[in-house]
């Protein structure tokens, strides 16, 4: 069970604190959205204060978040393999516990 996420959950899109996260998208889901051709970036494990200028959507490779809204306690958590959307105007800090590589694009 080292997995961790069954195949139940696959292509499940759930939002919290006004972020979109699509578990495991399909392939074909990935290649509609041409997900290669966006641009790359990655962090090393830490906190990291961010605030979005611009709606972002971004695709894990790898990588395991949990993004503490500012201000507040609360969080929501998304790794390796998810869709995420996070909203224009979005101010939290990302608790990086597994380094991320994503590929991302902004929608001003």
């Amino acid at each position: 069970m080292a997995e961790g996420r069954g195949r139940e959950e696959e292509g499940k899109v759930e939002e919290r604190l006004g972020v979109r996260i699509e578990r495991r998208p399909s392939q074909s889901r990935l290649s509609d959205l041409d997900i290669r051709s966006w641009p790359k970036w990655g962090c090393p494990p830490g906190k990291f204060p961010l605030k979005f200028d611009a709606e972002e959507t971004c695709y894990l490779l790898r990588g395991k978040v949990r993004a503490y809204l500012k201000g507040s306690s609360e969080y929501v958590e998304f790794g390796a393999g998810d869709l995420v959307v996070i909203p224009k105007g979005m101010s939290c800090t990302w608790d990086v516990s597994v380094a991320v590589d994503k590929h991302y694009k902004f929608e001003y």
